[in-house]
C-alpha cells in the first residue's frame, strides 16, 4: 500500500490498480457543517410550523418562495455533510477496464470504462483568484474535481478537492498503471 497524503492511498500488484480518495480528515470542520446543517434544517422547520398562523396571503406566498430556497440549500448541505462523512471516491483498474465509483456509506453506481478507449488522462488546473474555483475548492461543498478523462468523447472528472501534489501524485500513479 502506497499513502500519498493523510486521506489517499493507492494499492497495486499484478493484477489490479486500486485507488481510495476520503473527502476529508478535518473533524473540527465536519462538526461545523453538522452544527450548520442542524440550525439550517431548525430554521426551515419555524418558517414552516408558522406558515399555518399566518393569515395574510402575501405573507404566505413570501414563506413559501422562502421555503423553495431553504429547501434548495438545505439539500445542498446535507449532500455536502454526508459526502464528508461517509462518502469515498474509488477508481480501480482491472483486465482492461477502469471502474470509478463515488461511494457513500457503501452505496454508489460503478462506473466502467475500457481503458483502451480512454483519450486523454489530465490535470485540472485551478485558478487562485477564480471566485468559482476558490468555491469548489472549498471544504463547504462537494466538488471541486482535479483529474479528468475522457473516453468515447465524454468528459470524466474525479479527484473532488484534492490539492495540487495529491494530484499529480494521483495522476502519475493512475498514468503508470494504465500502462501495465
Amino acid at each position: 500500500m502506497k499513502i500519498i497524503s493523510e486521506r489517499v492511498s493507492t494499492v497495486t500488484n499484478d493484477k489490479v490498480f486500486s485507488l481510495v480518495i476520503l473527502p476529508t480528515v478535518d473533524k473540527r470542520k465536519l462538526w461545523i457543517l453538522f452544527f450548520w446543517l442542524f440550525a439550517w434544517t431548525i430554521c426551515g422547520v419555524i418558517v414552516f410550523a408558522n406558515y399555518f398562523r399566518i393569515n395574510n396571503a402575501d405573507a404566505k406566498t413570501f414563506i413559501i418562495v422562502y421555503l423553495s430556497f431553504w429547501f434548495y440549500f438545505e439539500y445542498k448541505i446535507a449532500r455536502a455533510f454526508l459526502w464528508k462523512k461517509f462518502g469515498k471516491e474509488k477508481l480501480w483498474i482491472r483486465g482492461g477496464t477502469l471502474y470509478y465509483q463515488r461511494e457513500v456509506s457503501g452505496k454508489g453506481k460503478i462506473k466502467e470504462f475500457d481503458v483502451n478507449l480512454i483519450t486523454v488522462f489530465d490535470y485540472i488546473e485551478v485558478d487562485h483568484i477564480s471566485f468559482a474555483d476558490n468555491f469548489n475548492q472549498s471544504f463547504w461543498v462537494k466538488g471541486g474535481e482535479r483529474i479528468e478523462f475522457e473516453c468515447r468523447g465524454k468528459i470524466i472528472r474525479l479527484g473532488m478537492q484534492l490539492d495540487d501534489k495529491e494530484a499529480r501524485e494521483i495522476l502519475k500513479e493512475i498514468k503508470s498503471a494504465l500502462t501495465k
